[in-house]
């Protein structure tokens, strides 16, 4: 325990200097040593005006630092956060009073062992100098007397804190009993039942049948929410035929894509570089006398295959070995040849060849390209044209009477995505639009200019059956085979509970020690959680919308013995150890300040935050 104390001990001094130092630069605008009202009283500790604004200010400058936004007193305030840095000082202020009424001290002789520790009061040659710690105070704003108690203050709570929180064990009921949670596991056998297990004779239903399901079964035919919209598109497509190309532009297109069309005829190349001619002339004769291999020659330089692959390789680029290696054959070794890194062996692994088109063959291409093009620009120029109109008052109608817009309606729900409702900028405005907006022209992904006017807005509502009866009579075949199923699967239980066990014809599938968390492909998304409600000998029918199955539990068996279980067990004890020590930590806490009795003084509050740098 003095060990783990030790440690909480150095890491809240470093805390504590890290605080002061951090809240004091800068320090100095404002000063309320002129005042000797506390903020607070906790017993018989006392919260100065001073030390409630070097907390206020940490807190400030640390908002700053996370939003890099200016925070005033202000929004301090509205965030709580002056009554959060109050209620953390009358916390500290509780803990010390219970400290000194207990006599706990770390006494001179830690003290300075804690002193000479920190780095900030040590000279160059890494010892404490009186000096450094003189002038690192000075700069704090602070003198020895307050530090030394602040530090003697922090340790001493320190100790407590230790006492209370290291060395704390929660009882390994709790580790055990979650640890044989997740560990058990369930062997059991299970029949999956599917449309081809089940014999059924297609039959058309009657009316009164089709009926009795759509009142049975109303969430199947409720149609969303719907509004009814009118619209003007104007999209490239449709001023295709308005845009005029001449040949010289689709000439400049196919220069500009030059790279594209034309390719000159490549070869897929490895080579291999050596330090001089004779290395790689020797090379090649024992590649020619069948001694080795190309790859066992890249792999003797220490090399893979990655390195030594140049790609496809033009005839120029190649260089003075250009010429050879074009005229090699595939899986060729040749050489030894020049390259800009030396004589080199090359291996040849492909042929490329050459890439040649002509306008004639892409011509529809770039022209439907340029026109698109054009296209757009013509909508730009008329969009605003066509803004002004809307904005006069003109409607809907009129704008595709007098434009190039054509008028269309949709009835669009959240779910709508066909013809003009498949741009995502016409589904974001169709799902703001209100009977009070006017229409505004807005462009889509593609260019096209579009407006719209909600006409009307349809509440979720049943849908008639006359207009549902493709969906009913889905519903009514789904229905009808699911209850075939769920009779097929109730025979197969009885007669497995009357025989001991399932019939011999059927395909039993059977599971040993599984989990909880095992997944079965194709099977009822709840089956596990069933499994595990089941009892040995029991038989049971789980089923969902894909699937049904009959299932019987062979054997309960418990957690078994792995390395990732007895992980999970060490790694969940330590977790309740540590929520045990801060809850005994924090019932000390609060009631050491039950105890202490804390008092504010309201006025002296208001005037450290009245005077709060900004």
């Amino acid at each position: 325990m003095a060990v783990g104390m030790k440690h909480l001990s150095k890491t809240f001094v470093w805390i504590l200097m890290g605080l002061i130092m951090f809240g004091l630069v800068g320090f100095g605008a404002v000063s309320f040593t002129g005042s000797n009202a506390p903020v607070a009283s906790v017993g018989n500790q006392e919260i100065s005006m001073q030390e409630y604004y070097l907390a206020l200010q940490r807190e400030q400058r640390a908002l700053q630092a996370q939003t890099g936004q200016l925070i005033p007193m202000a929004q301090l305030a509205a965030l709580g956060m002056d009554r959060q840095v109050l209620n953390q000082l009358v916390l500290v202020a509780a803990i010390d009073n219970e400290v000194e009424q207990l006599g706990i001290s770390i006494g001179d002789e830690n003290l300075l062992k804690e002193i000479v520790e920190i780095p900030s009061f040590q000279g160059i040659s890494g010892e404490f100098d009186r000096e450094s710690y003189e002038y690192a105070l000075n700069n704090a704003g602070l003198n020895e007397r307050d530090f030394e108690d602040d530090l003697r203050r922090e340790s001493a709570r320190t100790l407590v804190q230790g006492a209370m929180m290291v060395g704390a064990e929660m009882p390994t009921t709790m580790r055990d009993t979650i640890t044989s949670f997740i560990g058990a596991r369930r062997s059991f056998s299970w029949v999956q039942l599917g449309n081809d297990e089940t014999a059924m004779i297609a039959l058309a239903p009657t009316d009164a049948e089709l009926q009795a399901f759509y009142d049975a079964n109303p969430d199947q035919f409720i149609l969303p929410e719907t509004k009814e919209i009118t619209y003007v598109l104007m999209s490239p497509d449709m001023l295709i035929d308005q845009v005029e190309i001449d040949q010289q532009a689709l000439q400049d297109l196919f220069q500009d894509r030059a790279d594209q069309y034309q390719a000159p005829e490549r070869r897929l190349v490895e080579r291999l570089v050596f330090a001089d001619e004779a290395s790689a002339a020797s090379a090649k004769a024992q590649l020619e006398t069948g001694g080795t291999t190309f790859e066992a020659l890249v792999d003797d330089r220490g090399l893979a295959l990655a390195d030594v692959d140049m790609g496809d390789m033009t005839i120029g680029a190649l260089g003075a070995a250009g010429q050879d290696v074009f005229s090699a054959q595939v899986g060729d070794v040749i050489g030894p040849l020049p390259s800009t890194l030396g004589p080199a062996l090359f291996r040849i692994n492909g042929r490329l060849e050459a890439r040649v088109t002509v306008l004639a063959d892409v011509e529809a291409e770039l022209r439907n390209e340029l026109a698109i093009g054009r296209a757009r620009r013509l909508i730009e120029q008329q969009s605003e044209e066509i803004d002004d109109l809307l904005a006069g008052g003109a409607t809907l109608e009129e704008i595709a009477g007098e434009t190039d817009m054509e008028l269309g309606q949709i009835n669009w729900t959240a779910e709508s995505s066909d013809s003009v409702a498949a741009y995502n900028g016409f589904r974001v405005a169709a799902a703001a639009v209100t009977d009070e907006d006017f229409p505004a022209v807005e462009f889509l992904e593609d260019g096209s200019l579009f407006a719209i006017r909600l006409d009307t807005t349809l509440p979720a509502r049943p849908e008639p059956l006359a207009d549902a009866m493709t969906k009913a009579l889905q519903g009514w075949n789904a229905e009808q085979r699911q209850n075939a199923i769920t009779t097929e699967a109730k025979g197969i239980l009885a007669r497995a509970q009357a025989n001991g066990e399932f019939d011999g014809n059927l395909t039993v599938t059977p599971e040993t020690g599984l989990t909880r968390t095992a997944y079965i492909d194709n099977t009822p998304a709840d089956m596990m959680i069933q499994v595990f409600e089941m009892e040995p000998g029991e038989l049971r029918i789980v089923s969902d919308e894909s699937s049904t199955v009959v299932l019987r539990l062979e054997e309960i068996l418990p957690a078994g013995e792995s390395t990732d279980l007895t992980a999970l067990s060490d790694a969940l004890q330590s977790q309740l150890n540590q929520a045990l020590s801060q809850a005994l930590f924090q019932a000390f806490t609060l009631d050491a300040q039950v105890r202490a009795r804390p008092t504010v003084d309201q006025q002296a509050i208001n005037a450290v935050q009245a005077n709060f740098l900004q």
